[in-house]
């Protein structure tokens, strides 16, 4: 009988690592021009949020729907002017937050795939014409 393959969140060590990721990831949100306008100032339940959300996303349990309902991803950001320059600005504090996480290999492979994609995903302004 052959073993279920682990999930993503329990090949980069579960909650540990959801929190390490989150705790990296929000304060260079807060730090970027482009992001840091579309959150309140108060992050902590930002956070507490998205720690349930990537939870459920990398194969944990479901958390986020739980307490939330479904995801709901692009209606739930559609208030937000999210620009292709913000998602990549988005991905950009993702993948320094994997790094200070030290998700490496293949997972993490795994991982920015299914974040560029939803990251493209999310999009719903076009740029500003400057």
């Amino acid at each position: 009988m052959s073993q279920k393959p682990l999930t993503i969140y329990e090949r980069i060590g579960g909650e540990h690592a959801i929190t390490r990721i989150v705790e990296a990831f929000y304060p260079r949100v807060q730090k970027n021009p482009l992001l840091a306008p579309l959150f309140p100032e108060d992050i902590q339940p930002v956070m507490e949020k998205q720690k349930r959300f990537l939870t459920q996303f990398f194969g944990g349990p479901p958390l986020y729907s739980q307490q939330h309902g479904h995801p709901r991803l692009r209606a739930r950001h559609l208030p937000f002017p999210i620009t292709p320059s913000r998602a990549e600005a988005w991905l950009h504090c993702m993948k320094e937050a994997l790094d200070d996480a030290e998700i490496q290999g293949e997972v993490r492979q795994e991982i920015w795939s299914r974040l560029c994609f939803t990251a493209s995903h999310m999009v719903n302004t076009p740029e500003e014409n400057q």
